[in-house]
């Protein structure tokens, strides 16, 4: 007698990837949690589960379980929801473990390859703005930049950044040690910075050195402070500068990405 054997599911494909399980309701449900957090401010029930794109009958057990945990409170007087203890407890933790250097020297090399030039970090030293890491691009530039130098503040794109987001006395006591004391009170530089912080974009075309030009960018932390620059340095012959460039786009984007993992609240510019 013949036997038959039932059909197999096809066999996975080994290359192909396969996300993890999660679970679905949690998925769902921190759609509010974003949005909250998204907000920042306190929401009715009714604006919150819009937002979040569900009905306020689906919402609410979710918003219940979220107050039993803590993750969320709900307003005594206005019955407004907004984010709970637990959040915040989460949030400050998460910020002592995050590191901004490590973060950012994580994303360089990558980034790199998207401008095609050379990008640096640098964060705020004993001298003024320091290159603590550089990662070539496919367009190498040969100049003297090397982890441990020390931008200027008044002639690069790194050290207009600082000067501009950074701690008004610090910036003025780096720029008197360059020889340019009183240069924040000079109309056309106040300008200067007062575009870095419009476009949150720094730029020079051959200040420093003839032929080289740069952007800079800021990346904040959770409480709105600036905890490093990152810049692209390129052939002033080939690198476009601006904020609406290419390179100022893919800058500015990475930096919106680090500082969102800062915990920065971002808003576009």
């Amino acid at each position: 007698m013949a036997t038959t054997i039932p059909d197999l599911p096809p066999a996975d494909d080994e290359d192909t990837p396969r996300s993890p399980r999660g679970i679905q309701s949690v998925e769902v449900g921190g759609q509010l949690l974003k949005v909250l957090a998204r907000t920042g401010r306190r929401m009715a029930l009714k604006d919150l589960a819009r937002a979040a794109d569900m009905t306020a009958a689906k919402a609410h057990p979710y918003l219940v379980s979220f107050g039993k945990l803590g993750l969320i409170e709900q307003d005594a007087v206005s019955g407004h929801y907004g984010l709970g203890p637990l959040a915040m407890q989460l949030g400050l933790i998460s910020l002592q473990q995050v590191d901004p250097v490590r973060l950012a020297i994580a994303e360089l090399p990558a980034l790199a390859q998207r401008i095609g030039y050379t990008v640096s970090a640098s964060v705020w030293g004993d001298s003024g703005p320091t290159i603590i890491r550089v990662e070539e691009g496919p367009t190498a530039v040969y100049v003297a930049m090397r982890h441990g130098t020390t931008a200027s503040v008044r002639h690069t794109a790194t050290g207009k950044v600082f000067a501009a987001f950074g701690p008004h006395e610090r910036a003025a006591a780096a720029l008197a040690a360059e020889g340019f004391a009183g240069a924040l009170d000079e109309p056309a530089f106040a300008a200067e910075l007062e575009a870095v912080r419009q476009h949150q974009i720094s730029e020079v075309t051959d200040q420093l050195l003839p032929g080289i030009s740069a952007l800079a960018t800021p990346v904040f932390d959770g409480f709105g402070q600036l905890v490093l620059c990152i810049a692209v340095i390129g052939p002033s012959a080939t690198l476009q500068t601006g904020p609406a460039s290419p390179a100022a786009q893919h800058l500015r984007e990475a930096a919106r990405s680090l500082s969102q993992r800062l915990g920065a609240p971002v808003s576009p510019v």
